[in-house]
């Protein structure tokens, strides 16, 4: 357990300079696990914080950025494409990412995948998060 003055110390520090801190991880802020797969130079597994940004993502203040802008109260950030949704037939990739953890509260453990328009398009509304592939020919 880290003492009190410490605590403080290492709030302020990841106020001042907008880092997560061993401290500041623990105090309940929104953490993601992702892992990419298919997906070349984007693949790998790494974490995410927010609230302030950190962890192992390549891009952690644009991810998160992205994600509170998507935020919205009673509606699930991560929810799948309906399952009676029209989608365009149109295969992006063999890309899959998973995405576990907790955001704004919530648990999370989405799927993504570009197999038709809907779910590439779903994959694009993450793309600081997940990343972009490069065009399959």
């Amino acid at each position: 357990m880290m003492r009190p003055r410490l605590m403080v110390i290492a709030a302020v520090t990841a106020a001042v300079f907008g880092v997560a801190t061993p401290a500041t991880l623990a105090s309940g802020g929104d953490h993601l696990t992702v892992t990419v797969t298919e997906a070349g130079h984007l693949d790998g597994h790494f974490e995410l914080y927010c609230h302030p940004a950190g962890g192992t993502h390549r891009h952690p203040r644009e991810a998160c950025e992205q994600l509170d802008k998507q935020t919205h109260w009673g509606k699930d950030l991560f929810a799948p494409v309906p399952k009676k949704e029209i989608c365009a037939m149109v295969y992006s990739g063999p890309q899959r990412a998973r995405v576990s953890g907790h955001w704004a509260g919530r648990p999370v453990d989405a799927v993504f995948n570009r197999t038709n328009g809907c779910e590439t398009a779903r994959w694009n509304r993450f793309s600081e998060l997940l990343g972009t592939p490069e065009a399959t020919a």
